[in-house]
């Protein structure tokens, strides 16, 4: 690899960039405690979901002289392992003598873990940002064992969207009618745009094309060596337009014209590990049982869903329902769904327990669709020994006996 190069990056890198509406994220609580240990710090999250312009910020709230690097640049195409070492010297050399590192997508360098290992050996204090689930955790997990703590990163809640629209409200439960409206007319603009920062801030359609085109062919078609490219597209179109819904690898398998469920199965796997959805399994006690069942999936982003899906935004209460899968995947809930003779959408287990049964609904003015909903969240309820249950819907909001309804948008506010 070309020094000079990588000289040139590192004078380029080195000044702090934020924007005009930085916000706080809400993983600044959980992540400041950590500043005070020596564990290396992992960010991880999709493409551009906020995790390098989080690291600048942080970057600008250090006290200690420090090296930043961001390895995602075309022009170390050729920077291997054996680059680190110069890599270092010569950050030394334009920055001058540090023991505090910032690197943005590291892992797109083979064998990178080898040359963190030795850093934190040397005692420097290190953090690292990633847009791959399980690779950035096996290679962490094989030469960085207690070593490392991991933060996942997703793009805007909805209170991180009111924030970046300069919009406040209330910590009150109980809000004003013009709050309310104020809030639920957001609350549907956020529901269309999502929460990716840069779309939030240019409203650009093409930014999450090219946001699209980058997750599908350098997280995974490129990563993973994906050789039918074509089946690969089909599924995640699939996918985005069936958010919420069951799906079965063997049934997916015949669609996709396919050899096995397992390559559907690995396909699924590569999709969830770029953090472009998520796949969820039926509780059931047994592992064993789980891994039989059918999974539904949702997406990482509502506006993602309704650029790569069919149709997708004429079904709204399956936005909603995304929405509130992410929403607990912030919370760091372990979400599973709940199919006996009824179905509810998300069944909370914490611990050895489960501890919450919600449904998520975009109205209850019909009659059948109440007494529907009503009855999984109820048959959950006495299957789990649970006293309360409860439903989310667009913009109802009552308690009936041991069940509280309430609309989506206050709920992800409290």
């Amino acid at each position: 690899m070309n020094q000079e190069v990588i000289t040139q990056l590192i004078r380029e890198q080195q000044p702090i960039y934020l924007p005009d509406n930085l916000i706080e994220r809400s993983i600044w609580h959980e992540f400041a405690p950590l500043q005070r240990n020596n564990q290396v710090i992992v960010i991880k999250g999709m493409r551009r979901c906020g995790k390098s312009t989080f690291m600048q910020w942080v970057r600008s709230q250090e006290k200690h002289p420090h090296f930043y690097f961001n390895f995602d640049d075309d022009r170390l195409v050729n920077f291997t392992i054996a680059d680190f070492q110069r890599l270092l010297e010569l950050l030394i050399e334009v920055v001058g003598p540090a023991k505090v590192v910032y690197f943005d997508e590291i892992q797109n360098i083979a064998g990178w873990e080898r040359f963190i290992r030795r850093l934190h050996d040397q005692g420097y204090k290190i953090y690292l940002t990633g847009s791959n689930a399980r690779l950035f955790s096996r290679e962490l997990g094989t030469h960085l064992t207690g070593r490392t703590i991991a933060i996942e990163m997703f793009p805007y809640s909805f209170s991180e969207y009111l924030s970046a629209k300069k919009i406040t409200h209330s910590d009150h439960k109980t809000k004003t009618t013009e709050e309310k409206s104020l809030l639920k007319s957001y609350f549907n603009h956020f529901v269309k745009m999502g929460g990716i920062p840069d779309y939030i801030r240019f409203e650009q359609p093409e930014y999450l094309s090219d946001l699209y085109e980058n997750i599908l062919y350098r997280d995974i078609i490129v990563r993973h060596n994906v050789g039918k490219e074509p089946a690969l597209k089909s599924l995640v179109h699939y996918l985005a337009s069936n958010v919420g819904k069951e799906i079965s690898y063997n049934k997916l398998k015949q669609m996709l014209k396919l050899a096995s469920a397992t390559t559907v199965s690995d396909y699924c796997y590569f999709i969830e590990m770029s953090y472009l959805c998520f796949f969820v399994n039926q509780y059931s006690p047994s592992l064993k049982t789980q891994a039989h069942y059918a999974k539904k999936e949702y997406f990482i982003d509502q506006a993602l869903v309704q650029k790569i899906g069919f149709r997708i935004s004429e079904d709204q209460g399956r936005m909603l329902e995304n929405i509130v899968f992410l929403e607990l995947k912030r919370r760091k809930q372990e979400i599973y769904f709940h199919k006996g003779n009824k179905e509810c959408d998300f069944v909370i287990k914490e611990a050895h327990k489960i501890t919450q049964v919600i449904q998520v609904v975009m109205h209850l003015d019909n009659e059948d669709i109440k007494q529907r909903e009503f009855a999984g969240l109820k048959e959950a309820m006495k299957t789990y020994h649970l006293k309360t249950g409860l439903i989310l819907t667009d913009n109802t909001e009552f308690q009936q006996d041991d069940i509280i309804v309430m609309p989506v948008w206050k709920w992800l506010l409290e």
